[in-house]
Formats: structure tokens, sequence, C-alpha cells
């Protein structure tokens, strides 16, 4: 794959922000946030008796538009909840840049949230995050990453996973890691972008930036957020540093000397490069042109 195809399939989604869908200054305030992603949450920071108002002012936001670059999502509650199929409606209606649909466990669930939006007019670019935060999801994860074209994005709901798992939350994530790896594996495999968990203490700022370090050590393309407190540091260990972008342009320069040079083999820095090799050097490029094309 060229230079050219990577910045298209290359988006940056370092940091992707849940903002309560029921609180109006939040939806508003989300328009000013350096986050790379928004998912405008109908589930988990809505209250009950408030979900048909927080489904009206999401829609009717999203619709509007006014977050600019900022890949706008909206969390629809789960199949099986009383919301599911109304949520679903509207946020087809609104044609947000992605439905975002937690505990999907199953090929079959994706397969009818396709359905669904289709049936409601969605247009073709509103695509399919699914959620996947339960053993099933896990054990089935590479089913439900192939269910779909217009599933682009896993999202990992660490907290749920953990819950299921009856694991603790400690630093480095040990038991979750099983999880992570099977999710990544699924998402590589289909060639689908893929988020990592959130981080639960806001105040525990060295503890977020290393699971940053973590999450991007293991390959995920950025993390979920619940603060804009986390935006800054998250999307800093998320983009490629200066030093990484230097490195992959002189790969890319060295192969191609040799190249049109007829030798076959290129050392950069001391290291043999192979083709894996400027592939990689070639997606690092396209996702710093994507960071900086963000303009946060």
């Amino acid at each position: 794959m060229g230079d050219e195809g990577y910045e298209d399939a290359v988006r940056a989604r370092r940091s992707v922000l849940y903002m309560p869908g029921a609180n109006e200054r939040a939806l508003a305030k989300a328009a000013s946030l350096p986050a790379d992603g928004l998912i405008l949450d109908l589930e988990d920071a809505v209250a009950p008796d408030a979900k048909e108002a927080a489904r009206e002012r999401v829609a009717a936001a999203v619709a509007a538009g006014g977050y600019g670059g900022r890949e706008v999502t909206i969390r629809v509650n789960g199949p099986g909840t009383p919301w599911f199929a109304d949520d679903l409606r509207a946020a087809a209606q609104a044609g947000p840049d992605a439905v975002v649909v937690p505990k999907v466990e199953s090929a079959q669930t994706v397969r009818e949230v396709e359905r669904r939006l289709e049936e409601a007019g969605a247009p073709d670019r509103t695509a399919i995050w699914a959620m996947v935060e339960t053993p099933r999801a896990m054990l089935d994860a590479r089913a439900v990453a192939g269910a779909s074209e217009r599933l682009t994005v896993l999202v990992m709901g660490t907290n749920d996973l953990a819950k299921e798992l009856h694991a603790a939350h400690v630093p480095g994530r040990a038991p979750l890691l099983t999880g992570l790896s099977l999710a990544l594996l699924a998402a590589r495999e289909a060639g689908k972008a893929i988020l990592d968990g959130v981080f639960n203490d806001v105040t525990d700022a060295a503890g977020f930036e290393a699971e940053c370090v973590q999450g991007r050590q293991f390959g995920f393309d950025g993390k979920t957020l619940i603060h804009p407190s986390q935006i800054e540091p998250c999307n800093r260990a998320f983009a490629p540093a200066e030093a990484e972008v230097a490195r992959a342009r002189r790969i890319i320069d060295a192969f191609e000397a040799a190249s049109r040079e007829g030798r076959g083999v290129v050392t950069v820095d001391g290291r043999m490069v192979e083709n894996l090799h400027v592939e990689e050097a070639r997606r690092v490029l396209a996702l710093a042109a994507a960071v900086a094309g963000a303009g946060r």
C-alpha cells in the first residue's frame, strides 16, 4: 500500500470523549474540546426517566453540526432495552459519523443493527462502532469484527469486562490482558480500528498516562475518555513522537533510494530495513498527517 492508501485509511482517533446526552451544556462544550472524537451518550450517563429527552437533544445537536472535524458518534442504549429501537431510529435520522452500540456479543447483533439503521434511512457514511465488554464478546470478537463493512471500530468496555470477570482494577491491567489481546487480534485481522477502554480515576494523572502508554504499545488506535482533563495527555501518548516521524522518513527515503539504485539491502540507523518496516513507516507518517489535519 502506498502513502496515499494509508492517508485514506488512517484517521486520528487518539482521544474519544464520552459526553452525557442529558446535559445540554456538555453537548455545547464538546464543540470546543480538543478531542479527536466524541461519544454523545444515551446509555450509562442518562437516567431512565431522562432517556427520551436526551435522545431528542442529542439527535438535534448532531443534526445541527458545529463540531468541526471531530468524529461525532451517538451511543445508543443496548439491545434488549426498551430504548434500543427508538434510539437507533433517531440516530439514523440524525446521521452521525457512527452509532456506538453497547454489549455487542455476536455477529447477529451487528447485522441486526445494520438492518435497522438502513431501514431508518441512515446515510452510508454512518458507521457502526461495536462495544465489546463481556467474556462472550472477547471469545466471539473475530465474528463481531468481521460481521459488516459498516462496522469500522471496536470499542473496549473494560469496566464491564472487569465486572463480568470478577476482576480487580489494578495498575497494568493484568486481569484484562487476555481480553484486550483477543479483541485487538480480531480488529486487526478484520482491518478495523480499535479503541481502548476508559480510566476511572480522573485524579490519578500518572496512572492515566501509564495506561495510555500501555494502550499505545499494545496497538490500540486511541482511548475512550470520561473527562476533558484526560484529552491532552491522551493525544500526546497516541500521536507519533517527532523522533518516530523523523525515523519513518529516513526509512522511506533510504528504501526508495536503494530501490532506484537496484540495491536489495538497506540499513537505517544501523538496522536492516525490510518491506514490513517501510509499511509501518508509511503508517506512522499517515497518522502524523491525520493528527496534524485534526487541527485541535
